[in-house]
This record gives structure tokens, sequence and C-alpha cells, in this order.
């Protein structure tokens, strides 16, 4: 499978030209823990040249799987771009454009992933322990104890205190 998905600006024909594939999942190789590539991008796009400038149309994909944020599950979601459009300046020669459809498919990626929202939807359970910190059960989470907050007040109080003891 192709690593790299590279155009011949010098053979692109004036129409353009369709372009289908897929590229293998280590393009995404930039992950973390939380974020694993199970599948290749795919990609149909249809190219053309215009000048100095390059444009991309068409649909990508790319299947992923996250860990969730309330429930430290992993769940698989396929992230998809139907409408794909972009253009790329270029010099002219040969132009890799993988970079490109891969950072399309990472802007989709969710800030704050959840499993609600995975191809096969289930629901995020979080322990009810982690949910109130006056929780008044029995158990081993720790509440951390009260820090002293200062009174953003303490200073007009005192200049009110002195200006009144001057009066009298």
């Amino acid at each position: 499978m192709k690593t790299q998905l590279r155009i011949d600006t010098s053979s692109l024909p004036e129409e353009g030209k369709s372009f289908s594939g897929e590229l293998d999942s280590s393009i995404f190789s930039f992950l973390g823990d939380d974020t694993k590539s199970l599948g290749p991008l795919t990609y149909d796009l249809y190219i053309q040249l215009f000048e100095s400038e390059l444009l991309l149309r068409g649909s990508l994909s790319a299947t992923m799987e996250f860990t969730c944020v309330r429930d430290l599950e992993k769940f698989v979601k396929t992230l998809e771009i139907n409408d794909f459009c972009t253009s790329i300046e270029i010099s002219g020669g040969e132009i890799d454009i993988t970079n490109t459809l891969c950072e399309e498919i990472t802007f989709l990626f969710p800030d704050y992933p959840h499993c609600d929202d995975a191809d096969d939807p289930k629901e995020c359970i979080l322990d009810s322990r982690y949910l109130v910190v006056d929780n008044t059960q029995q158990d081993d989470v720790k509440t951390p104890p009260a820090a002293e907050q200062p009174n953003p007040w303490a200073a007009l109080d005192a200049i009110r205190d002195e200006s009144s003891g001057n009066s009298n």
C-alpha cells in the first residue's frame, strides 16, 4: 500500500484527472496513545491545475480508535469528508499531497472524544463516585481540604474602617 500520494503536475491533463485509492495508516505515525489509526486513509479526488495552484476536490475517510474522556474506554469512529476542497500553491514538477490529506482528517478529530459519538455508539458510564465533591459515601476517593480563600473585599473594608475611625 502506498505511503505517499505524489502528483506530477507536468503530466496532469488541462481538464484535470481523477485519483482514487488508499494511503497506508502509517501516515498517521504522529498519533499519541489515546488515538490510533485502524486502517488506511481512503481518497477519491479530482485534481486540476490552474496556473500555480493545484485544486483538489473529492472525498476522504479514515477509521480511528479514540479513548473516551469520560470512561477511558476505547471506541472506533470513521472520519469522513464528502465535500473536500482545497488548493495548494505549487512551483511545478511533482508535489506530495499526503500531508495535506492527512491534516484534513486530523482536523476532524474530536476535542473531547466520547464513546456515544462512535460508529457503534454506547453510553458513557462514569463512576458516580467522581461526580460529587461532597460525597458522603464511604469510598476510597479522597476529598482535598478546603483552601482558605483570600477575601477580595478586605482591603476596601480596611479603608472604610480607617476612614470611619478618623471621622469620630
